[in-house]
């Protein structure tokens, strides 16, 4: 073409000029159609869809929410949190619903820490699995609609550092790791290394913006082949002076500190005379935790449980019994009964649990006299059908300031 342009006359201006032209066109159109730079997106690990990043800036040194004086709290697993659809669920339950609260995986069953984390002790044993990777953009978006953020830390279910640490590790007799049925490994309750590092990772979640940190499965094994199972750790004690001695732990490490605890129990603490084979005694938690939440599932209690066949199928029932008597010990122990935050059942086993009978536990704790509960689902999906919507839980508060200013009226005629 060039040549074809020159042998009709063309100057060499004009190529020049007509070059540049066509450069500049060329330019353009790289520009428009194809990005500058590099994009590059978070390693999600098995999380199909990630979460969008909530806050574009980098957030600046966490504040904290005061304890709400009622707790409306649902559960999400750290994956769940990583992940938009379940984020968007929460959301929609928060800003709908009377849920004011979130638990959140810390730490699971795996071992793994769900965020990156800054303490260099932590940082050693390697734990971090980074399935919330905005987890402080996250925390920030959460206090912005006024939701309470609740750190879930799995004590002493905990594989991963089992294999790395196995001389921490519940044993067989003949001396090999112990695993219970479902194959977790337990850490030994007894084993006093294990709670530093259960400190530290308690201390690093409210650095990271949690309001409240929870620990879960502070407890010994008890659904494995119990006969074959050895402490290397229990010094002669029982297993009810070992939890004690690290409830008290627990407390003498954040007591001075402004870090909120709270403790998860089984269900039946609220009724047991013993310590059910575990080590947990309610009255050792209540006065060492800032909170304790039994797991009163209707589903997890045996048939005859206050002379109830069937108890997933009263979950009214369970719930008002096992709580009541909770309120009763923490009277007798002189402890406030505002402590006690149940966990209840919002998944189907046993029964299949319909919105009805999931609000009938939320009523049952409030007719223990309580005002504070958690919800629990393993999948992190909740029945909204069963909670009150943002606008009646509103025209209840006012139509209790409104009797309330009748009774004070009255009184003063």
């Amino acid at each position: 073409m060039i040549k074809e342009w020159w042998d009709n006359g063309a100057t060499r201006p004009t190529l020049v000029i007509v070059g540049t032209f066509v450069l500049c066109i060329t330019i353009f159109f790289l520009a428009w159609f194809f990005p500058i730079g590099k994009v590059t997106y978070p390693n999600d690990a098995v999380v199909i869809e990630p979460a969008a990043i909530i806050i574009a800036v980098e957030p600046e040194i966490p504040e904290h929410i005061i304890t709400p004086d009622t707790v409306k709290a649902v559960y999400l697993t750290s994956w769940a949190a990583g992940h938009r659809k379940f984020r968007e669920h929460l959301f929609d339950l928060v800003e709908n619903t009377e849920i004011n609260s979130v638990v959140i995986d810390v730490k699971d069953y795996t071992g793994r820490i769900s965020f990156t984390v800054d303490d260099s002790y932590l940082k050693e044993f390697g734990a971090v699995e980074n399935r919330i990777p905005d987890i402080k953009e996250f925390i920030q978006a959460l206090h912005a609609k006024d939701v309470y953020v609740i750190g879930r830390i799995s004590a002493f279910q905990d594989s991963f550092l089992v294999k790395n640490h196995p001389e921490w590790a519940v044993k067989t007799q003949n001396g090999d790791i112990w695993q219970d049925y479902k194959g977790v490994k337990w850490l030994d309750a007894g084993a006093t290394p294990v709670w530093d590092y259960l400190v530290a990772i308690g201390k690093e979640a409210y650095a990271q913006g949690f309001d409240e940190i929870n620990f879960d499965y502070i407890r010994f094994p008890s659904d494995g082949n119990m006969r074959d199972i050895s402490y290397d750790w229990k010094a002669g004690r029982s297993r009810d002076e070992i939890m004690r001695s690290f409830f008290e732990y627990i407390n003498l490490h954040f007591a001075s500190t402004s870090i909120v605890t709270s403790a998860d129990l089984f269900g039946l603490t609220t009724t047991s005379a013993d310590d059910l084979g575990i080590g947990q005694v309610l009255e050792h938690a209540l006065v060492n935790f800032d909170y304790v939440a039994p797991m009163v599932y209707p589903s997890h209690y045996s048939s005859g449980f206050y002379g109830i066949s069937k108890p997933a199928q009263y979950p009214y029932e369970v719930v008002k019994n096992s709580m009541v008597r909770a309120v009763e010990r923490a009277v007798m122990s002189t402890t406030s009964p505002s402590k006690l935050r149940p966990w209840l059942q919002d998944f189907d086993l046993g029964a299949d649990y319909t919105p009805t009978m999931v609000r009938a536990q939320i009523q049952a704790t409030y007719d223990s006299g309580l005002n504070s509960w958690m919800l629990w689902n393993a999948g992190s999906i909740y029945t909204k059908e069963a909670l009150e919507p943002i606008w009646q839980d509103v025209a209840i508060s006012t139509t209790t300031m409104d009797t309330a200013t009748t009774s004070t009226s009255q009184a003063g005629e």
